[in-house]
């Protein structure tokens, strides 16, 4: 045998030790996260999670950790169902990318060319965005924007959630700055039903969650009510984790209606790093609609991390066609997050790397899934290794320190011995909203109740707090977003209008009280 050729078989050889070395370290680190995964659990008090790992195209790990519900002893596995929230975004873009690649859409065509009834408040904005716009929270919409015609569950369908969406002010200049928004999917869900003539979920199901391979998952977020293999919903009230009722609401499943298990997720981000191939070799979608989705359209501001997490500073920051782009230790990072009550997720993706990892959980822990999700990314990025779950509980502590301190300091702003100017059965009456539409304030038994007319949960007393402030307490206590409501009088003492925002900065963004401006009903006289 040739000098080259003994080289040559010594240089394979070292390199097959080398990468069979490198595998094995990381399929020892992938076996020893059991008892990570278990200490993050009980750190923050997550009853479930569902873990899902890929590598070059295989399944590391898919499985399931602690109890679907808390004081029940089935457990989570592989195929446990967990509401992914707002990782249904990717899948919604994606099914718009079909479309592009059959011809039926264009990125960049406004949305008014397939839905001519389409209106946003400003009649430019109206004419310029287009389909690209509607997946990349550049609209001019505020934050979370529209989301109380759906969020609580509310009486308005889809279609008439759409049609306000003309009467919602912009917030800041088309295109100027990221806000991001969940209503413009639904109009994203619209355009699909309207060029294909299915659903966006049937869509979906069919074109994307089948040839995936996807066979656990469904696409409604009603489904998360089902006796089946699904995990319960939790969340800390009044200090203590407890299971709480899901969102059942369908009227944003474009935007965040997915429930998916570990296996199915792990199908799913191999699917997306293989540039869209499936089981078999098939294409699920070309490498030039991966390109696309994956491509930065609206940029973010980089803010300073604290010290210790520096290693998170990006170095840049984006958000592309359903997925967030910045960087992780020298490598582009693809990912989403998803929340929604009682269910938390990330989807996090280094596509050089071909690396995929999701942490989908059953309690609203967000240091959760990142402690997890970090740990596991820094077994294959290299560098130093963090102790990311002491990191997350200082993150947490913080947190919850801000929030009892903003709290202390609204209590303390408090003149509790002022009073209302009116009577309070002088505030009552039907308000209304441009968008929303109308909200009573009924004077009974000696108090006020507010009552949102087309969403049934929101419905509470108002208890004075100051002036002509008072505080929404509503019945439902699991939805943790009492408001206050101020009115505002006109020199003769009748009300002109009022104002709400949230009381508490833990307020979940789509209880979008700020952007209401409700002004008193006239009745004509008799």
């Amino acid at each position: 045998m040739s000098k080259p050729a003994i080289t040559r078989i010594l240089l394979l050889s070292t390199l097959s030790i080398l990468f069979s070395s490198m595998e094995a370290r990381a399929q020892i680190a992938v076996g020893d996260l059991d008892a990570f995964v278990r200490s993050v659990q009980k750190e923050f008090e997550v009853p479930g999670l569902a873990l899902a790992i890929v590598k070059d195209g295989k399944v590391l790990l898919a499985k399931g950790y602690g109890v679907r519900k808390m004081g029940e002893p089935a457990p989570v596995d592989d195929q446990t169902l967990f509401g992914i929230a707002s990782n249904t975004k990717a899948f919604t873009a994606t099914a718009l990318g079909l479309l592009v690649e059959e011809g039926k859409l264009e990125w960049d065509a406004p949305v008014v060319r397939y839905l001519p009834w389409f209106q946003l408040s400003d009649p430019y904005v109206t004419q310029e965005i287009t389909i690209r716009d509607l997946l990349v929270h550049r609209s001019g919409l505020g934050l979370g924007a529209g989301d109380l015609l759906w969020w609580p569950a509310s009486t308005y369908d889809r279609k008439e959630i759409a049609r306000r969406l003309k009467f919602i002010p912009l917030a800041r200049s088309f295109r100027g700055a990221y806000a991001y928004d969940n209503v413009l999917y639904l109009i994203a869900g619209e355009v699909i039903e309207t060029v294909t003539g299915s659903s966006w979920e049937d869509f979906v199901a069919k074109r994307i969650l089948a040839p995936a391979g996807m066979t656990d998952s469904n696409v409604r977020h009603s489904d998360a009510t089902g006796n089946g293999n699904v995990a319960a919903t939790h969340a800390r009230l009044d200090g203590k984790v407890r299971p709480i009722e899901p969102f059942t609401s369908d009227n944003t499943n474009p935007a965040g209606g997915i429930n998916a298990s570990a296996r199915d997720i792990a199908r799913w981000m191999i699917v997306q790093l293989d540039s869209g191939r499936v089981s078999g070799g098939a294409r699920l979608f070309s490498p030039q609609t991966t390109v696309q989705l994956w491509r930065m359209v609206t940029p973010i501001p980089i803010g300073n991390p604290p010290p210790e997490f520096a290693a998170l500073r990006a170095n840049f920051n984006g958000y592309a066609l359903g997925f967030g782009l910045s960087d992780y230790q020298g490598y582009k990072f693809v990912h989403h997050t998803g929340g929604l009550p009682g269910y938390v997720s990330k989807v996090a993706m280094i596509p050089e790397l071909k690396l995929g990892v999701a942490a989908l959980t059953n309690q609203e822990a967000g240091e959760a899934f990142e402690s997890i999700t970090y740990h596991v990314l820094d077994q294959f990025v290299g560098g130093k290794k963090t102790n990311w779950l002491d990191l997350f509980k200082k993150v947490h502590a913080r947190s919850v320190s801000r929030i009892e301190m903003a709290d202390k300091m609204t209590a303390g702003k408090r003149d509790s011995t002022s009073r209302p100017s009116l009577p309070l059965a002088g505030y009552a009456g039907t308000y209304s909203d441009a968008w929303y539409g109308d909200i009573t304030v009924v004077f009974e038994n000696g108090k006020l109740v507010m009552k949102f007319g087309h969403t049934p949960s929101l419905e509470g007393e108002l208890q004075h707090w100051q002036y002509d402030t008072f505080i929404a307490k509503w019945k439902d206590r699991e939805l943790r977003a009492d408001a206050f409501v101020t009115f505002s009088l006109n020199p003769d003492g009748s009300i002109d209008q009022a104002k709400m925002r949230a009381v508490s900065p833990s307020t979940d963004f789509s209880f979008d009280f700020q952007d209401l401006l409700l002004k008193p009903v006239k009745r004509s006289a008799r």
